[in-house]
């Protein structure tokens, strides 16, 4: 998945990065592209039918932006393991 390479080393000094709504959004649809991949192949192998496979995944990528999109939100909210960052003791 893309957030693999889009780590951020975080240090003691550093203060926590609030998300803005578009990155929510951005995150959402890099998502379900991947998954709507997914979806396209498993279900063109099942049914052997490229248009039924384009519908499922049609409708499949534009319910799951949506709900991953409020996930995110709400997640976003949420400070279950989150850390309070502290101010250094000392400027550079």
């Amino acid at each position: 998945m893309f957030s693999l390479f889009l780590l951020r080393i975080t240090t003691k000094t550093s203060t926590p990065l609030k998300e803005k709504n578009y990155r929510s959004l951005l995150k959402s649809i890099s998502c379900r592209v991947t998954g709507t991949i997914d979806t396209f192949v498993i279900s063109y192998l099942i049914t052997g039918k490229f248009t039924v496979a384009v519908s499922i995944s049609g409708v499949e990528i534009l319910t799951k932006i949506t709900l991953y999109y409020f996930h995110e939100r709400i997640w976003n909210k949420i400070n279950i393991g989150r850390e309070k960052q502290t101010a250094p003791d000392y400027e550079i």
